[in-house]
């Protein structure tokens, strides 16, 4: 049987992007992303985060708008290889009436099934519904604070929720 899927962010649990605005955290980095011409986004990133995530019993897999920019961006930064990533086309930041995250289905749909962990901070109980409603397997959404970032506590969180799965 094949790891469980871990769902990464980008914005909120790895660049805590609502810490205080002149307060880099501690440990972090900053990086300057040039994704639109004369528009610099300031990024916070750990380089400690990407051995951390390696070290979890997971399959990483990006879940973010900066789908594979990500790649080019982030992974380099924290350590991590080249990820997949969710693609979500058209439906980035598309609103759905009953108040679901518009990047739920498409995680789901990428997981078809598998077990799976989804590190984001912007879920919501209509999630946690969505997904138990319509995956089969096992899933933890796990949020984490814009402005703190990734913690050892979260690590903990994830690595008690692969080691429950059966197999």
């Amino acid at each position: 049987m094949s790891r469980p899927l871990l769902f990464l962010d980008v914005d909120g649990p790895l660049n805590p992007y609502a810490a205080q605005p002149e307060r880099r955290p501690e440990g972090y980095t900053t990086i300057r992303v040039a994704l639109h011409p004369g528009r610099a986004l300031r990024v916070w990133l750990n380089p400690e985060h990407g051995a951390a995530l390696l070290g979890l019993p997971f399959e990483l897999c990006w879940a973010t708008t900066w789908m594979d920019a990500a790649n080019r961006w982030i992974a380099p930064v924290v350590g991590l290889p080249a990820l997949p990533y969710v693609d979500f086309g058209t439906h980035l930041f598309a609103e759905r009436p009953d108040g679901v995250h518009w990047k739920t289905e498409a995680i789901v749909a990428y997981a078809e099934g598998r077990p799976f962990a989804w590190v984001d901070d912007e879920q919501s109980p209509a999630d946690d519904a969505y997904v138990s409603t319509r995956h089969p397997g096992p899933a933890l959404l796990h949020h984490v604070s814009p402005r703190i970032g990734l913690t050892d506590d979260d690590f903990a969180a994830l690595a008690e929720f692969a080691a429950r799965l059966p197999g």
